[in-house]
């Protein structure tokens, strides 16, 4: 199956409204992809987790949503205008950064789509001290749409034009930089495990000092055995304080941190764990897509952790022309939707065909309403993993979820 994963994956996500191609009736768009109603919920229940995870159970960490479009000096004191390129055959060096204009007639300026979200986390670090005096170690966070010119964009996700990531930056003293690399290090191996990535597919790259980033002293990729090889799925870098060095030189302005305590003033250095949202999407997708038989017939379905699951619980009346049948699943489904928001009701086609579209898009949880239901108020739930079956009082159906 490893061979032709992707070619079903892809074809998976298209069948049932996971992802299309970007303006695909006009022939789409290379490296441009939509996410439809399921691959729109699963997208957000990964940010939703990594949120919980990253930001919402720590102190230190604070939200940012910062703009796409910036003062194009951002992107000098970066080094991204003098060396975010790729090289062409013809041995030129393109720069993969997205050109744009802000104005309109001789009042134009040229800017960029933003290429990453780390600097737009560097240039209010001076904003964050000021309105909240944080202590060391402490860090930004924030997720957001990012835009590289691709050459060649490939391989479904993993390569795209327009894609989100998912990022930190962690403000740290240089003397303790090693320390804190470890603590983000383990987790992000923790976070991978979490969303149901293998710890086998999962290897960590140390980068050859040739292959780092110009900003970089140590860097950590965490690749995942796609379907077409071992490719870097996220990174962990060391940035020193490259980024608020080159942009208080730049603009003139300190980005100095004073330690009350110690009197110190000071620029601190960087960790920077960053996660691609595609590319987690895709991992996800691949790690999940199983083929196996079920009651003598063949089956696909996704082995989606349930809490990222785009669909949690589908309810079925058994048939669709007993008026009785349906008013009561409607009701079970009302029910649940209460306590379950992304709870789906379902009464396309037969109960075999429901069953299986629900495992394909990797419905945990299925509850049949039966004519026993309107006898003793009971359902059954089956379980999509190994299609067992029980039967529960629809009281319990909550709680037992």
């Amino acid at each position: 199956m490893k061979e032709n994963l992707l070619e079903k994956v892809v074809s998976l996500c298209k069948r049932r409204g996971f992802i299309f191609q970007g303006s695909e009736i006009y022939g789409g768009l290379a490296g441009t992809w939509d996410y439809g109603p399921l691959g729109a919920l699963l997208k957000r229940n990964v940010v939703d987790a990594w949120w919980k995870k990253f930001v919402s159970a720590r102190e230190e960490i604070y939200a940012l949503d910062s703009a796409i479009i910036m003062n194009p000096k951002v992107w000098e004191a970066s080094g991204h205008v003098s060396s975010f390129s790729d090289p062409l055959e013809s041995g030129e060096r393109f720069n993969v950064m997205f050109k744009t204009s802000v104005g309109a007639g001789e009042e134009a300026t040229d800017s960029y789509l933003r290429p990453e979200t780390a600097q737009g986390m560097f240039v209010n670090f001076k904003n964050i001290i000021d309105s909240f005096h944080p202590s060391l170690p402490f860090g930004t966070a924030q997720i957001g749409k990012v835009f590289r010119n691709e050459i060649a964009p490939r391989e479904f996700l993993f390569r795209a034009r327009e894609f989100e990531q998912m990022e930190i930056e962690y403000f740290v003293r240089e003397n303790e930089w090693e320390k804190h690399f470890e603590e983000w290090r383990k987790e992000m191996l923790d976070w991978t495990l979490s969303i149901g990535l293998s710890k086998d597919k999962i290897n960590e790259l140390e980068v050859p000092e040739e292959d780092r980033a110009h900003y970089s002293r140590r860097t950590i990729d965490f690749e995942y055995d796609f379907p077409f090889g071992r490719k870097e799925l996220y990174g962990l870098a060391y940035r020193t304080d490259f980024d608020l060095r080159s942009h208080q030189n730049k603009s003139g302005v300190s980005l100095e941190y004073f330690d009350e305590s110690s009197k110190e003033r000071f620029i601190p250095h960087v960790i920077e764990p960053t996660f691609g949202l595609d590319r987690t999407i895709l991992a996800i997708l691949c790690e999940s897509y199983t083929e196996d038989e079920l009651g003598g017939e063949k089956r696909t379905f996704l082995k989606l952790v349930d809490d990222l699951a785009p669909v949690k619980v589908a309810v079925f009346p058994l048939l669709k022309n007993k008026l009785e049948l349906v008013n009561k699943a409607l009701e079970v489904h009302a029910f649940i939707k209460k306590s379950i928001p992304n709870t789906e009701f379902d009464d396309n086609g037969n109960i075999g065909k429901r069953y299986r579209r629900q495992d394909e898009i990797g419905t945990p949880y299925c509850i049949t309403v039966d004519f026993e239901t309107l006898e003793n108020d009971t359902v059954t739930l089956r379980d999509r993993d190994t299609g067992k079956q029980e039967r529960l009082k629809i009281n319990e159906l909550v709680s037992t979820l």
